[in-house]
This record gives C-alpha cells, sequence and structure tokens, in this order.
C-alpha cells in the first residue's frame, strides 16, 4: 500500500532513497534551494547529483520545508550531519506525532559530540521518540540507484518501528535487516569513516595490501572499544553497520573520506580537498568527534587520533604512519 514520504537532502543519497521509494510509494524530495526543486520537478533529473537518472514520475520536489514532512507518514533525514539541527529543529514542528523519523546521517555532531540519535530526541516531539529509526550499513548512494543489491541495518529502541520501515523500503536490490542496537548503528556508520581517511592515507603513501588490512582490522578494534564504553552491543560492529560499511569505506572508489586520506598522502592542503568536493566527506568532523569521545570515556584509539594529527597538521601522513608502526607493543587484545 502506498504511503506518503518525506525525503529530506536533494543531494546523492536522500535522492537515491527518494527514487528507491517513489516506486511504491508517494514521495516528496526536500531540496534547499528553490532552482533545484523547479528543476526536478520540470526534467525529472536532479541537476546536481545523479543527474544521468531520470526520476520516477510520482516523485515531486520542494524548497518548502514545512510540505516536505506535513502529513508525511515516514520522513527520511539525509542531509549532512553539520546541518541537521537547523534543518530538523525547522521542521520539527510540522512532523506528525505519529510519524516514523528515519535518519540516514553518519556523523557526530561537532562540538557537543552528540550522536544524531541524541540530537533528533533532543529536537524532536517526545511522542516520535520511539519511532525515530536509524539506517546504517554499506550503501554507496550511486548503486542503490543503479539497482545493484544493497543489504543495510534499520536500528530502533522499539524494533517494530524498524520492521515497519523494513517493509516500506525493502526491495529485491535492497534489502533491510533490523536491530535495537541504536547506539553501535550510529557510531559504527560515523567512526568508520575516519578509519576510511586512515586508509586512504596508507594507499595514498603506497604502503601496500598488508597495512591496509591492519589500519581496517585495527580500526575496528577501535570502533569497538569506544561503542563498548558508550553502550553499544560489540557483535554490532561485527555486522552491517560495523565491518560491512566499514570495508565498504575503506575500499571502495566511491568513498570520499577514503579519497580525503589520498589526497593528503599526495601533499594537498586540507581546506583545498574539502572545498573542491561537491559533497560532505564526514569522517573530516567525525575525527574530532571520536579523538574528543575517545578522551571522554578513557578509550585509546591511535589511529584516529593520528588521524586527527595529519588533518590539524601536526603529523605528515608519513610521520602519523610511523608513529603507529612504532607504538608501545602489546597484546592484540588490549
Amino acid at each position: 500500500m502506498a504511503i506518503p514520504v518525506g525525503v529530506l537532502g536533494a543531494g546523492s543519497f536522500g535522492t537515491c532513497l527518494a527514487m528507491l521509494c517513489a516506486r511504491e510509494h508517494d514521495v516528496i524530495l526536500w531540496a534547499r534551494r528553490p532552482e533545484t526543486a523547479a528543476a526536478i520537478n520540470r526534467l525529472h533529473r536532479n541537476p546536481h547529483y545523479l543527474c544521468d537518472l531520470r526520476l520516477p514520475d510520482r516523485l515531486r520536489a520542494t524548497s518548502d520545508l514545512e510540505e516536505a514532512v506535513a502529513d508525511r507518514e515516514i520522513v527520511i533525514c539525509a542531509i549532512p550531519s553539520h546541518g541537521v539541527r537547523d534543518v530538523m529543529g525547522t521542521a520539527a514542528g510540522s512532523i506528525r506525532s505519529d510519524a516514523i523519523v528515519v535518519s540516514t546521517v553518519k556523523g557526530i555532531e561537532l562540538h557537543t559530540w552528540m550522536r544524531m540519535d541524541q540530537v533528533l530526541a533532543e529536537l524532536l516531539d517526545p511522542a516520535i521518540h520511539p519511532r525515530l529509526v536509524f539506517l546504517s550499513g554499506p550503501s554507496f548512494a550511486r548503486e542503490i540507484a543503479d539497482g545493484r543489491p544493497t543489504a543495510v541495518t534499520l536500528a530502533c529502541h522499539v524494533e517494530s518501528y524498524a520492521i515497519s520501515v523494513q517493509q516500506s523500503l525493502s526491495t529485491p536490490a535492497f534489502r533491510c535487516y533490523t536491530s535495537r542496537d541504536v547506539i553501535g548503528a550510529e557510531l559504527g556508520g560515523a567512526l568508520k569513516n575516519v578509519i576510511a581517511i586512515a586508509v586512504g592515507i596508507c594507499d595514498g603513501l603506497g604502503l601496500g595490501l598488508n597495512a591496509r588490512a591492519g589500519l581496517m582490522t585495527r580500526g575496528l578494534r577501535e570502533m569497538t572499544r569506544l561503542g563498548s564504553q558508550m553502550g553499544a552491543d560489540p557483535m554490532t560492529f561485527l555486522g552491517l553497520a560495523g565491518v560491512g560499511d566499514l570495508v565498504l569505506t575503506c575500499t571502495g572508489d566511491l568513498s570520499r573520506n577514503r579519497r580525503v586520506g589520498m589526497e593528503l598522502a599526495a601533499g594537498r592542503d586540507l581546506d583545498e580537498i574539502v572545498g573542491g568536493m561537491s559533497e560532505v566527506a564526514e569522517g573530516v568532523r567525525t575525527t574530532r568527534a571520536a579523538c574528543a569521545l575517545a578522551a571522554l570515556h578513557g578509550v585509546e584509539m591511535p589511529i584516529s587520533e593520528g588521524v586527527r594529527r595529519v588533518l590539524d597538521a601536526e603529523w605528515t601522513p608519513a610521520e602519523a604512519a610511523l608513529q603507529l608502526m612504532t607504538r608501545q607493543l602489546r597484546s592484540e587484545n588490549e
């Protein structure tokens, strides 16, 4: 049965999810710029992202935030982490109290160090809190839009709402699993971007496949350590929101965070790298948040700290690699 869905964010991920939903449901896609919304409605294409793909006729766009969420049974938030507080704070009063809100945001808020589930809980009506669902897992927008097989997880404290979204979003090419571990899904989706920058540096320096595999494995250990301290189920990091997303983001050529690391290894300035990207590499902000959370919870995260020092120009990429390899020797389980 068709249901009304609002998708906030006309970047590549918001656009691909709007396309996915519009096969079965009535979808409104919110774009920040009126000219983008007008172009989508006129051309049935997004002029900035996935622009070679025709959008379904039943999908329409708007730059009116209230219109995008009012009377929508499902509201999908697919905007960069630094815009969530502003956009969702503005939209909050227009979202139905019985709506399910799905966040696809893989980041941590700068300065507050809050996960997106915490930010949304602060902004939205308490009646919506049980209906907050968080989508995570290995999912490049381009491949979803092309109909290539993709598996993700939907985490919600009340799993029945995750199951409801699962039934609404799943297709033969887009398979959704459910989970009750919101903290694990949120941290897995955010922290893997930091490790992807490290792997990009490793690849850019030409350090080899052994080094890449070691970084990914020890990076997963860092993610699990911090997640466990913050209340996540360690097993979540062995699933789609953990190792699944980590493998994709560290090795896929479409990974923005890996590309940041490779450009840093080539000697480019961070501001120049970020300024030249059409979409946000969440790992740049998340690195600082990860290190702050690690300090707060007394967790050692040497890879994340090394990435932070490179981003802040305290170490060169080569110095960061040497520091990691010459740390005090210890048990693998530490």
